[in-house]
């Protein structure tokens, strides 16, 4: 892909446009109206863990799914971890980007953590944080339930 650019003396130059497919394919790649809430972790020296009372996971920080009185942890709010009936509930994603449900009270909705028949909610599911064996490994780096790991990363919506 080459731009033509005309100069003033009459000569035409062509330039590549690897600026603009790069452009295009930063702006498709960041979501939009995505809100990174802190880590799901039972690290508590992570400060942005929700295991840490002074970080993320402080009862006063106004984003935290901890907070009963935010939107992301009022038993009320649609987006709430807290709330059963809950639908829009915040996102869990490994360090690799992958998706691992939702972090939610919810025991009917297929993505919550708290569905025990659900992929990610399942005690025998490798998926699942609830089986000591596969994602939920204590002993594993990446795991939420390792208390020196770093966790899985929650966005809200």
């Amino acid at each position: 892909m080459r731009e033509r650019v005309s100069r003033f003396d009459g000569e035409t130059k062509e330039r590549p446009l690897w600026w603009v497919v790069a452009a295009l394919l930063v702006a498709n790649s960041v979501p939009t109206g995505a809100e990174y809430l802190g880590d799901l972790s039972a690290n508590p020296f992570n400060p942005n863990s929700l295991a840490n009372p002074f970080g993320a996971g402080s009862p006063y920080a106004f984003k935290s799914p901890t907070n009963p009185f935010g939107p992301y942890g009022s038993p009320f709010s649609n987006q709430s971890a807290t709330n059963p009936f809950a639908t829009r509930a915040p996102r869990l994603y490994d360090r690799e980007g992958d998706y691992r449900g939702r972090l939610s009270a919810n025991p009917y909705d297929p993505d919550s953590i708290s569905n025990p028949f659900g992929r990610y909610g399942s005690p025998f599911s490798p998926d699942s944080i609830n089986n000591p064996f596969g994602a939920g490994n204590p002993y594993r780096f990446d795991s939420p339930t390792n208390p020196y790991g770093s966790g899985w990363i929650i966005v809200g919506e």
